[in-house]
C-alpha cells in the first residue's frame, strides 16, 4: 500500500502560526505536524509517500527531501491550478499505480489504530472506505450516517445545529482501490464530498464507513494547534515523546540531549526540551515545549506554553497558554496571559503586560510597559513601520483590512494639496478590488480627487501618470506574486516612481498619530472613472513611436502572458506592430496565481517546446505585473538572470557603436562585472530613492533580477517596451541570442541566502570589514570583498528576512565554489563567537 498524503493547503484559519510556513509544517513536539502521520504509517509497513504540495511547497521539500533520511519514498506531486481534493488526487495517478492507497491529510494528529482501518476494508472487499469518529462538535465538519453493514448512506457537510443528525464525521481518512480514480476527472476541479462521492452512490459504487475510535483533530486554527499539545501533554492521546527521559520530583523531562540543569530549576508536569537550551536560575517550567537555541531568563515562570526555535526570554517573564513562535524576544518582566499567539521576528519590551487571547502578527516591536489588550495586526501602532520599498504588503483582509486601507489613504492623502488627482487602479483579484475601494474613500475625504483605473496593468498606469503633469500621485493594488494570500499596495509618486522613503516616514507618522486632514463637505474628492480606452491608446502610440523599424518586421515569437494584466493591451500592440507572435496564457486565471513557482515551470517547458518545434526568433516571459521580463534564446532555453543582464548589454552595445558615442547603465553592485562592453560606461550602485531627472541620465537603468528601464521610452521598469526593445535590436544587427550568449567567457556566478537572525546581522557586517583588512574592498552597498582581480564576495544583510544575501563571482567553478565554502564556514563560526 503506498499513502498520498494531502499537504497543499494555504492555512488561512490558523494565520499567524502560517505566515511562512505551510500547516503540514507546524511543528507538534519539535517535529513538523505531517512527520508524525508519516512516521506511523511507516511503522505500518507504508514506505511509499505521494505528497500533494501547493501552498509554499518547496518547504516541504526541503524538510523531506526524497525521504531517504526517514527511511521512505517520497514523490511530489505540485499542481498547476486548484484542482480541488479529488483533482490532486487524479494528478498523482501514474504514481499511485494498481494497489490500494490511503489518503490522509498532512495538518492532523491523530492516535487512530490505522492496521485496523486496513483490515476493515480489505474484510469489506470495499472500493472506498471512509473513516469516521465521533466528535462533541460536528459543525466544522462532514456528518456521515452509514447502515448495520457499514454502508454509508448519507452525508451533510458542514451543517448548522439545526442540521445535525448525528456526531459522527468524516476525518478525512480513505482507503481507496485504484479503479475508484477512473471517476475522477482529470484537471477539472473536483471534490471528494462534494463530487465523487454523491457520483459514485449515484452509480452504484457501495461506501463503506470505517468507524474508528480514539484521538482526532483537525488542526484548523490557533485554539485547536494550543489544545493539542494540551492533549498531549494531559496525557489525552497516545503519542510517543522522543527523547531522552529524566524524571523530577514533580514532572519529567524528554530532551534532545543531556542537560545539567541548576538545582532551582523546577519541571512540573511534562517538559520538552530541544537543543541548545539555557535555563537560568529559579526558572519554573509546566507543561512546556522548547524548540531549538532559546534563552529563558532567570526567575522565569511559563506553563501551558509551546515555544518554538531561536527565541530569548529574559528575566522574571510570565506566560501561560502561550504559542512562541520563531525568531522572538521577550524583555524582562513581561506578563502574558492566557492565550497569547506571539508570531515570528517579533520583539516585546520589558513590563509589558499582554491581555488574554491576544494575537501579535509578525515582525511587531513593541515598547516597554506597554498594555497590550487587543491583537496586534498590520498597522497597529506598536509597529515600527509600514512601508517597504514604497510598498505596504499584507495578509489580505487580515492585517491589510478595509480599515487599514481607509486609514492609509487618510495618511497618504494629508500629504497631498487638497484638490489634487491620483491615479488608482489595480488588479483582477477580489483582494485587490475590496481594498481599493476602501482605499478611495479615505482619499476623498482628503479633499484629494480620483481617476480611477480599476483593472489596468501597472505600466499603463505609471506611463499616464509620468506623461500628464495634472497627476500628483499613482496608487496601485496587486496580489503579491509568491503568496496569494497577501496584498501589496504600490505607492507612486508624480514622477511615476515609488515614493522616497522620507514621503513614506511622513505617511507613517500621520497613519500612527492619526493626524488626518478631514476637509470641509464642500472639498471632498471626486472619483472619474476611465474606460481604458484613451490610456491605452497613449501607451500604443508612445511605444510604436519609438520603434518604428519593428512595423512589419520578419520575424515570430512566442509570448507568454502568465495571466497578467498585460494581457488586455500588449498582444493588440503585437499585432498592431505587426510582429508574428504565438501567444501563452493571455486571460486572467487567480487560481494559475496562486501557484507561480508551478506556472513558471509549467510555461517554460511550453515555451521551450514550441520555439524549437516551429524554428521562432525568440520566446518572452511577462512576470504577471508588468514589470520582470524572462528571455527565452532562440534554441528555446531560458536566460538566467544574469546572462540576461548581459545579453541585453551586448546588444545595447552594438548600439552604441553604431551611433557613435557611448551609452551609460546602472546596475546593482552585486551585478558581475567580468565582461567589459567598450561601449557602454557602467555605473555600479545601490538602487534607492531615485529621481527621474537621475534616470534619465541612463540609457539602462537594470535590477539584475529580469528587470529593465529603458529611460527613451520610462523611467520605471516595464516588461512590454523591454521585451520589444531587445526584439529591435536583435533585428537591428541581425544577431540570434544563442550565438551572442556562446561568444560570453564562462565564469562562475552565484547568489545565496545564509540564514542569520537580525540581532546578528551587524555583527556580521563588523566581521566581513574586519576579514576585508588587507584587501580590496567596497562598502558601497553591504562589504564587497576583492580575493582576485576577477573573483569577489559581495555580502549584503536583508533589509526585512533574517538571512544574509551571497554574491560570488569567480572565473571558473573550482575557485568560486571554494570562496563560498570558506565565507559560510567563517559566517558559521562567527555566529558562535
Amino acid at each position: 500500500m503506498k499513502a498520498v498524503v494531502m499537504a497543499g493547503g494555504f492555512g488561512t484559519r490558523i494565520q499567524p502560526l502560517t505566515n511562512s510556513r505551510p500547516k503540514p509544517m507546524l511543528p507538534i513536539m519539535n517535529k513538523p505536524m505531517m512527520e508524525h502521520t508519516m512516521m506511523t504509517l511507516k511503522d505500518l509497513g507504508i514506505t511509499e509517500f505521494i505528497v500533494l504540495l501547493y501552498f509554499k511547497p518547496e518547504i516541504i521539500q526541503e524538510h523531506f527531501g526524497d525521504g531517504s533520511a526517514f527511511g521512505i519514498k517520497i514523490t511530489y506531486v505540485v499542481p498547476d491550478d486548484d484542482y480541488g481534493t479529488a483533482g490532486a488526487v487524479k494528478l498523482a495517478e501514474e504514481y499511485i499505480g494498481n494497489e490500494n492507497f490511503i489518503i490522509i491529510s498532512g495538518d492532523l494528529v491523530t492516535d487512530f489504530d490505522f492496521q485496523k482501518i486496513f483490515d476493515y476494508h480489505k474484510e469489506k472487499k470495499s472500493k472506498l472506505t471512509i473513516t469516521l469518529t465521533s466528535v462533541d462538535n460536528p459543525l466544522e465538519f462532514g456528518v456521515v450516517i452509514a447502515n448495520e453493514e457499514g454502508k454509508i448512506e448519507k452525508f451533510l457537510e458542514k451543517p448548522s445545529w439545526g442540521e445535525v443528525f448525528s456526531d459522527t464525521i468524516n476525518t478525512g481518512i480513505y482507503i481507496i482501490e485504484p479503479e475508484i480514480l477512473e471517476y475522477i476527472p482529470k484537471n477539472e476541479n473536483y471534490d471528494f464530498s462534494k463530487d465523487l462521492f454523491p457520483k459514485l452512490m449515484r452509480e452504484g459504487v457501495d461506501l463503506m464507513a470505517g468507524y474508528s475510535e480514539g484521538y482526532w483533530r483537525d488542526v484548523g486554527n490557533p485554539e485547536s494547534y494550543r489544545d493539542v499539545y494540551d492533549d498531549i501533554l494531559t496525557g489525552k492521546v497516545k503519542f510517543n515523546i522522543d527523547g531522552e527521559k529524566t524524571h523530577f520530583p514533580d514532572g519529567v523531562l524528554y530532551s534532545d540531549g543531556s542537560y545539567s540543569f541548576d538545582k532551582s530549576i523546577e519541571i512540573v508536569g511534562t517538559v520538552v526540551l530541544g537543543k541548545n537550551v539555557t535555563l537560568k536560575k529559579d526558572v519554573k517550567l509546566k507543561n512546556v515545549v522548547i524548540g531549538d537555541n532559546v534563552t529563558i531568563g532567570k526567575e522565569s515562570k511559563i506553563r501551558n506554553s509551546v515555544i518554538w526555535n531561536d527565541v530569548e526570554i529574559h528575566a522574571k517573564a510570565k506566560l501561560d497558554g502561550c504559542v512562541i513562535c520563531n525568531d522572538n524576544m521577550i524583555g524582562k518582566n513581561v506578563t502574558a496571559n492566557a492565550g497569547m499567539i506571539l508570531a515570528e521576528g517579533c520583539e516585546i519590551g520589558q513590563l509589558t503586560k499582554i491581555e488574554q487571547d491576544v494575537i501579535i502578527w509578525p515582525d511587531k516591536k513593541i515598547e516597554d510597559a506597554s498594555i497590550v489588550s487587543h491583537s496586534l495586526i498590520l498597522g497597529n501602532k506598536y509597529k515600527n513601520s509600514i512601508f517597504v520599498n514604497g510598498m505596504v504588503v499584507g495578509k489580505s483582509n487580515v492585517e491589510l483590512s478595509c480599515e487599514m486601507a481607509t486609514k492609509l489613504a487618510e495618511a497618504f492623502g494629508a500629504q497631498l494639496p487638497v484638490g489634487s488627482t491620483v491615479l488608482v487602479s489595480r488588479d483582477y483579484h477580489k483582494s485587490s478590488r475590496m481594498l481599493k475601494r476602501a482605499f478611495l474613500g479615505g482619499l476623498l475625504s482628503a479633499g484629494v480627487n480620483v481617476i480611477d483605473y480599476n483593472d489596468i496593468p501597472s505600466a499603463v498606469l505609471r506611463c499616464n501618470l509620468s506623461a500628464y503633469d495634472i497627476y500628483t500621485a499613482g496608487v496601485y493594488f496587486r496580489q503579491k506574486t509568491d503568496d496569494p494570500t497577501s496584498t501589496v499596495i504600490t505607492f507612486y509618486n508624480d514622477e511615476a516612481l515609488r515614493i522616497s522613503s522620507d514621503v513614506a516616514k511622513k505617511v507613517e507618522k500621520s497613519f500612527f498619530k492619526e493626524i488626518f486632514r478631514r476637509v470641509d463637505y464642500s472639498n471632498i474628492g471626486e472619483i472619474h472613472s476611465s474606460d481604458h480606452e484613451k490610456e491605452y491608446q497613449a501607451y500604443k502610440e508612445g511605444i510604436e513611436a519609438l520603434l518604428p523599424s519593428l512595423k512589419d518586421a520578419e520575424c515570430r515569437v512566442a509570448v507568454d502572458m502568465m495571466h497578467g494584466m498585460a494581457a488586455d493591451v500588449f498582444p493588440d500592440i503585437l499585432n498592431d506592430i505587426g510582429v508574428e507572435n504565438i501567444m501563452f496564457n493571455a486571460y486572467a486565471n487567480e487560481h494559475r496565481l496562486a501557484n507561480i513557482n508551478a506556472l513558471i515551470k509549467q510555461s517554460r517547458q511550453d515555451m521551450k517546446a514550441v520555439i524549437q518545434a516551429l524554428n521562432l526568433d525568440a520566446g518572452f516571459m511577462l512576470h504577471p505585473y508588468g514589470q520582470r521580463l524572462d528571455i527565452i534564446m532562440d534554441d528555446g532555453q531560458v536566460l538566467g538572470k544574469q546572462d540576461a543582464l548581459y545579453a541585453v548589454m551586448l546588444l545595447l552595445d552594438m548600439e552604441a557603436k553604431d551611433a557613435g558615442h557611448k551609452k551609460r547603465v546602472f546596475l546593482p553592485t552585486w551585478a558581475a562585472d567580468i565582461v567589459y562592453f567598450e561601449n557602454l560606461e557602467i555605473e555600479r550602485g545601490q538602487y534607492a530613492n531615485f529621481k527621474a531627472e537621475k534616470m534619465k541620465k541612463y540609457d539602462l537603468v537594470a535590477t539584475g533580477e529580469g528587470n529593465f528601464a529603458f529611460t527613451e521610452f520610462a523611467t520605471h521598469r516595464d516588461s512590454m517596451f523591454a521585451s520589444l526593445k531587445i526584439l529591435e535590436m536583435m533585428l537591428h544587427h541581425k544577431v540570434k541570442l544563442s550565438e551572442m550568449i556562446a561568444s560570453l567567457p564562462s565564469f562562475y556566478y552565484q547568489t545565496t541566502k545564509v540564514e542569520c537572525r537580525q540581532a546578528l546581522k551587524g555583527k556580521m557586517m563588523r566581521m566581513f570589514l574586519a576579514d576585508a583588512k588587507g584587501k580590496e574592498s567596497s562598502t558601497l552597498d553591504g562589504v564587497k570583498i576583492w580575493l582576485d582581480t576577477n573573483d569577489w564576495i559581495l555580502m549584503i544583510p536583508d533589509q526585512y528576512r533574517d538571512h544574509l544575501n551571497l554574491y560570488i563571482q569567480s572565473e571558473n567553478e573550482e575557485k568560486g565554489k571554494a570562496i563560498l565554502a570558506e565565507y559560510s564556514a567563517k559566517i558559521e563560526q562567527w555566529s558562535k563567537e
